[in-house]
């Protein structure tokens, strides 16, 4: 990185940032309380409210939203008359799935290989640092220019809603001229990258009945309907040969107009086993960024050891639909329902029920904000010219802080590059890139508050 009195701040601060990411790390502050004690949480919640308040935020408060959790709220004052940037992490981090799976234990955060392993480290409490890094350059760098508001989120991972409903009943709150989300990443390590969409998602459980109970095999198999084929059935409609989703009515042809995904690079990323083929059609990014996708997340039925030769009664199975901007989500949502009942074979019950739903995102490239973080960029990178992808991924808080704030810019930064592997076992995040992110957000305040 270049000599920037900024830069140089961000690097002198790095050691400290590592003991509390380990500090942080260090809570086990899954939103699943039957999983995980509430006290790691609280615990977590806690420990950035005290962080706050160290860098000088006034009206720090752990506001209680209605899923039954905490997010953590401050307010920086800037210079009378500066504009103001809501700054936006999450504490709460997915289940480590697989504790054996791990190299190192998931919430200790441990150096190897030149990068730092544990739950969350990247998504995003890693986002919670980069923050606070920004913050603490500008003060040591002439002072913050402008005023600040953080927001730290404790069940993003759930998908509860809790702060967007939050938001909703305390509009004022997070009222903002332009809005960080610390919970995306860079296409690749080393390029920078702001996500300008997110795909939207509904959730379904689909469930098929076909008999009062099951049935002998061997006695009534082959005139019999079976209820697991029949959902089979259901769930193989929803692709094309090709594995291109398929929902009647539902449009997915759409092109990908930003960076492109290169598929060998794509093949790598998503670690495809030698000789399997990736499904869909069209460019790598038009499937994952500009498409619908759907995913059959869950499937109830006997396990293979202990079944036994019998025809299945009723079977369920949880499907998920990836919406792309541009589709309403409850129009898709309709349309996938309509899709599971009439595609039903054999004349089976069929009941569906939604589960969760949340809009696509689209951001507005072309606002001052985001000429100032390229400009931020292009110093915390240099030699490398920011990026805009797509993300698959859902962030649902985004509709709603649009819906708030018509007028705020909204971009989407962050430390969930692939290497990264958030949600997986091992995950980590590049100590290099939450410097340089945490450098650019600095100078992007400092752009912004000047533009």
């Amino acid at each position: 990185m270049s000599s920037n009195p900024v830069a140089e701040t961000v690097s002198s601060l790095m050691p400290r940032a590592k003991e509390e990411l380990t500090a942080l790390v260090a809570f086990k502050s899954v939103a699943d309380f039957d999983q995980f004690p509430r006290s790691e949480s609280v615990g977590a919640a806690n420990w950035l409210a005290s962080a706050l308040r160290a860098e000088g935020f006034e009206d720090v408060a752990l506001l209680d939203t209605p899923d039954g959790t905490q997010s953590v709220y401050g307010y920086l004052p800037g210079p009378e008359g500066a504009k103001t940037v809501l700054l936006y992490a999450h504490y709460d981090v997915q289940p480590p799935l697989d504790e054996a799976g791990w190299v190192t234990p998931p919430f200790e955060l441990t150096e190897r290989n030149g990068r730092w392993y544990g739950r969350g480290a990247a998504d995003c409490k890693g986002g919670v640092l980069m923050h606070l890094l920004a913050l603490r350059a500008l003060k040591a760098n002439g002072g913050v220019p402008v005023h600040v508001k953080v927001i730290a989120e404790g069940s993003e991972e759930q998908g509860t809603g809790g702060l967007e409903r939050y938001a909703e009943q305390h509009p004022e709150l997070l009222a903002a001229d332009t809005i960080v989300i610390g919970d995306a990443g860079n296409f690749r390590v080393g390029l920078p990258t702001v996500t300008s969409t997110l795909r939207g998602m509904t959730l379904l459980r689909v469930k098929v009945d076909t008999l009062e109970g099951n049935l002998h095999s061997g006695q009534f198999g082959g005139a019999a309907p079976d209820a697991l084929g029949a959902l089979i059935r259901v769930l193989d409609s929803l692709r094309a040969e090709d594995g291109s989703t398929t929902v009647d009515g539902l449009a997915a042809d759409s092109a990908w107009e930003g960076l492109a995904y290169d598929e060998e690079q794509f093949r790598r990323d998503a670690r495809v086993l030698d000789g399997v083929e990736l499904i869909g059609s069209g460019s790598v990014a038009d499937r994952i960024w500009a498409r619908p996708a759907v995913t059959v997340l869950g499937i109830d039925c006997p396990p293979v050891v202990g079944a036994t030769p019998s025809v299945q009664a009723s079977a369920r199975a949880l499907v998920s639909l990836r919406v792309p901007p541009g589709v309403d989500a409850v129009e898709a949502t309709k349309l996938l329902q309509a899709h599971l009942e009439s595609r039903t074979p054999w004349g089976a019950r069929v009941h569906v029920e939604q589960i969760g739903q949340g809009q696509a995102f689209r951001a507005d490239t072309t606002s001052p904000a985001y000429q100032a973080m390229a400009d931020a960029m292009a110093v915390a990178y240099p030699g490398q010219e920011m990026q805009y992808a797509g993300q698959g991924g859902s962030i649902p808080l985004c509709n709603t802080l649009a819906s708030l704030y018509p007028e705020a810019e909204i971009l989407l930064i962050g430390l969930s590059e692939p290497e990264a592997q958030i949600h997986a076992v091992n995950e980590s995040v590049s100590p290099e890139e939450l410097e340089r992110l945490s450098v650019a957000e600095a100078l992007f305040l400092r752009n912004y508050a000047a533009s």
